[in-house]
């Protein structure tokens, strides 16, 4: 006769619930993922903190009670024309005009200011520092304004940006 094959008899019911609650936790230990901290390579020698969100102020009110007045405007930045002869010569032959300017302004301020003060569209301007530290800037006029009208009109309206002093000859009064 074969020999009888011994049922294992139930597991009891305390283990059961035990297993059941290690298979649980595997199931979601499986589902989370593994969350394992990367070593970060470090390449250089000296550390340097990151570059963190830096916010720009947002005042609540204006700390100046009126914003500053810009000094170098353009009845600033050209003083006087000059009247000399050579200045002459270049009104004449270069469609030029030449203008005694503060040291401060650069081609640009002095390009807008002629543009703004003499209504006339300047090509380009060029700067020199004369011995007595003032600055000269030769401003050319575009081809379809004349300087020698330009410099008439100069003398003749007595359009000075800075208000001319009698000692200054008019370019009308040099030209005649």
């Amino acid at each position: 006769m074969a020999p009888k094959v011994r049922k294992e008899a139930p597991a009891p019911p305390k283990a059961k619930a035990k297993t059941k609650a290690k298979a649980l936790k595997a199931k979601k230990a499986v589902l989370k993922g593994v969350h394992s901290h990367k070593k970060k390579i470090h390449t250089s020698p000296t550390f340097q903190p990151p570059k963190t969100l830096r916010l720009r102020r947002q005042p609540k009110y204006s700390r100046k009670s009126v914003p500053r007045r810009n000094k170098l405007d353009h009845y600033a930045i050209i003083k006087f024309p000059l009247t000399t002869e050579s200045a002459m010569k270049k009104i004449e032959d270069n469609n030029t005009l030449v203008f005694i300017v503060d040291v401060k302004a650069n081609k640009h301020q002095i390009k807008q200011a002629v543009k703004k003060l003499y209504d006339t569209d300047v090509t380009k301007v060029n700067t020199l520092i004369r011995s007595d530290g003032e600055t000269k800037a030769y401003v050319q006029l575009s081809p379809d304004y004349d300087a020698l009208d330009a410099a008439t009109k100069l003398g003749s309206s007595k359009l000075s940006p800075a208000g001319y002093k009698s000692k200054y000859k008019f370019f009308s009064q040099s030209i005649n």
